[in-house]
Protein backbone atom coordinates (compact mmCIF):
# COMPACT_ATOMS: atom_id res chain seq x y z
CA UNK A 1 0.00 0.00 0.00
CA UNK A 2 2.65 2.43 1.62
CA UNK A 3 4.80 1.38 -2.34
CA UNK A 4 1.35 2.37 -4.35
CA UNK A 5 1.08 5.42 -2.89
CA UNK A 6 4.33 6.74 -2.87
CA UNK A 7 4.87 5.72 -6.77
CA UNK A 8 1.19 7.96 -7.29
CA UNK A 9 2.89 10.70 -5.69
CA UNK A 10 6.26 10.43 -7.62
CA UNK A 11 4.61 9.92 -10.96
CA UNK A 12 2.29 13.31 -10.14
CA UNK A 13 5.39 15.13 -9.34
CA UNK A 14 7.33 14.14 -12.47
CA UNK A 15 3.75 15.16 -14.44
CA UNK A 16 3.97 18.22 -12.86
CA UNK A 17 7.35 18.53 -14.14
CA UNK A 18 7.08 17.56 -17.59
CA UNK A 19 4.22 20.21 -17.50
CA UNK A 20 5.98 22.80 -16.44
CA UNK A 21 9.22 22.37 -18.83
CA UNK A 22 6.90 21.52 -21.62
CA UNK A 23 4.44 24.38 -21.14
CA UNK A 24 7.24 27.51 -21.14
CA UNK A 25 7.94 26.23 -25.05
CA UNK A 26 4.36 25.54 -25.91
CA UNK A 27 1.99 28.30 -24.62
CA UNK A 28 4.20 30.79 -25.47
CA UNK A 29 4.84 29.36 -29.32
CA UNK A 30 0.82 29.19 -29.24
CA UNK A 31 0.73 32.51 -28.29
CA UNK A 32 2.46 34.06 -31.06
CA UNK A 33 0.18 31.58 -33.18
CA UNK A 34 -2.38 33.44 -31.98
CA UNK A 35 -1.09 36.93 -32.52
CA UNK A 36 0.02 36.01 -36.04
CA UNK A 37 -3.20 34.77 -37.25
CA UNK A 38 -5.70 37.03 -35.31
CA UNK A 39 -6.54 38.69 -38.59
CA UNK A 40 -7.38 35.79 -40.43
CA UNK A 41 -10.84 35.15 -41.76
CA UNK A 42 -10.69 31.76 -39.60
CA UNK A 43 -10.16 33.55 -36.59
CA UNK A 44 -13.15 35.90 -37.12
CA UNK A 45 -15.53 33.11 -38.05
CA UNK A 46 -14.57 31.49 -34.65
CA UNK A 47 -14.40 34.77 -32.46
CA UNK A 48 -17.22 36.56 -33.93
CA UNK A 49 -20.29 35.00 -32.28
CA UNK A 50 -18.51 35.69 -29.13
CA UNK A 51 -18.10 39.46 -29.53
CA UNK A 52 -21.17 40.53 -32.37
CA UNK A 53 -24.60 40.50 -31.77
CA UNK A 54 -26.60 38.20 -33.16
CA UNK A 55 -27.67 38.57 -37.13
CA UNK A 56 -24.51 40.50 -37.85
CA UNK A 57 -21.74 40.14 -40.05
CA UNK A 58 -18.36 40.22 -39.05
CA UNK A 59 -15.52 42.30 -41.27
CA UNK A 60 -12.14 42.93 -40.44
CA UNK A 61 -11.66 46.54 -41.00
CA UNK A 62 -7.68 47.68 -41.49
CA UNK A 63 -6.26 51.31 -40.95
CA UNK A 64 -2.93 52.86 -41.00
CA UNK A 65 -1.74 54.30 -37.92
CA UNK A 66 1.56 54.62 -35.79
CA UNK A 67 3.35 52.96 -33.13
CA UNK A 68 6.50 53.92 -30.90
CA UNK A 69 9.25 51.94 -31.00
CA UNK A 70 11.79 51.19 -28.74
CA UNK A 71 13.29 54.80 -28.69
CA UNK A 72 10.41 56.40 -28.78
CA UNK A 73 9.98 56.91 -32.26
CA UNK A 74 6.78 56.80 -34.17
CA UNK A 75 7.01 54.05 -37.10
CA UNK A 76 3.99 53.54 -39.79
CA UNK A 77 1.74 50.58 -38.31
CA UNK A 78 -1.21 48.45 -39.16
CA UNK A 79 -4.35 48.37 -37.11
CA UNK A 80 -7.03 45.74 -37.14
CA UNK A 81 -10.54 45.47 -36.09
CA UNK A 82 -14.00 43.60 -36.05
CA UNK A 83 -17.25 45.67 -37.40
CA UNK A 84 -20.60 44.30 -36.92
CA UNK A 85 -22.49 44.79 -39.71
CA UNK A 86 -26.15 44.41 -39.42
CA UNK A 87 -28.78 43.80 -42.96
CA UNK A 88 -28.88 47.15 -43.57
CA UNK A 89 -24.71 47.75 -43.94
CA UNK A 90 -24.93 49.62 -40.96
CA UNK A 91 -21.80 49.24 -37.85
CA UNK A 92 -23.99 48.19 -34.90
CA UNK A 93 -20.11 47.69 -32.95
CA UNK A 94 -16.94 48.11 -33.62
CA UNK A 95 -14.25 46.26 -31.45
CA UNK A 96 -10.68 47.09 -31.24
CA UNK A 97 -8.94 44.81 -29.50
CA UNK A 98 -11.08 41.86 -27.49
CA UNK A 99 -11.54 39.80 -30.84
CA UNK A 100 -7.68 39.36 -30.85
CA UNK A 101 -7.01 38.81 -27.25
CA UNK A 102 -9.89 35.98 -27.08
CA UNK A 103 -8.05 34.30 -30.65
CA UNK A 104 -5.21 34.15 -28.50
CA UNK A 105 -6.63 33.18 -25.68
CA UNK A 106 -8.21 30.46 -27.71
CA UNK A 107 -5.48 29.19 -29.24
CA UNK A 108 -3.00 29.66 -25.80
CA UNK A 109 -5.74 26.82 -24.30
CA UNK A 110 -5.06 24.43 -26.68
CA UNK A 111 -1.99 24.82 -26.39
CA UNK A 112 -2.39 24.30 -22.48
CA UNK A 113 -4.27 21.46 -22.90
CA UNK A 114 -1.90 19.65 -25.23
CA UNK A 115 0.79 20.27 -23.23
CA UNK A 116 -1.37 17.90 -20.27
CA UNK A 117 -1.80 15.42 -23.11
CA UNK A 118 2.48 15.34 -24.23
CA UNK A 119 3.20 15.66 -20.15
CA UNK A 120 1.33 12.51 -19.77
CA UNK A 121 2.81 10.85 -22.66
CA UNK A 122 6.32 11.73 -21.44
CA UNK A 123 6.03 11.40 -17.81
CA UNK A 124 6.44 7.71 -17.93
CA UNK A 125 9.84 7.46 -19.50
CA UNK A 126 10.81 10.99 -17.59
CA UNK A 127 10.32 8.27 -14.31
CA UNK A 128 12.01 5.60 -16.06
CA UNK A 129 14.99 7.81 -17.00
CA UNK A 130 14.98 9.39 -13.88
CA UNK A 131 14.98 6.34 -11.53
CA UNK A 132 18.07 4.91 -13.86
CA UNK A 133 20.04 8.08 -12.92
CA UNK A 134 19.89 7.81 -9.54
CA UNK A 135 20.31 4.24 -9.31
CA UNK A 136 23.36 4.90 -11.90
CA UNK A 137 24.45 7.16 -9.20
CA UNK A 138 23.80 4.88 -5.96
CA UNK A 139 25.89 2.05 -7.73
CA UNK A 140 28.23 4.44 -8.45
CA UNK A 141 28.73 6.08 -4.93
CA UNK A 142 28.95 2.16 -3.28
CA UNK A 143 32.07 1.32 -1.83
CA UNK A 144 33.12 -2.13 -1.73
CA UNK A 145 35.27 -3.14 0.53
CA UNK A 146 37.76 -6.26 -0.11
CA UNK A 147 39.30 -7.27 2.56
CA UNK A 148 42.92 -8.95 2.10
CA UNK A 149 43.15 -12.67 3.31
Amino acid sequence: MKSTRTGTISGCVIWVIVFCILSMCVVPVASMVGGISSGTDFAVRKVAPLVCPENTDPKIHTYATTSTDDNGFETPATGYEIQCIDTSGEIVKTDPVAFAFIWIGIIAAIGLISTGILAFVFAAPAGVLITRLIDRNKNRNQVINIEPE
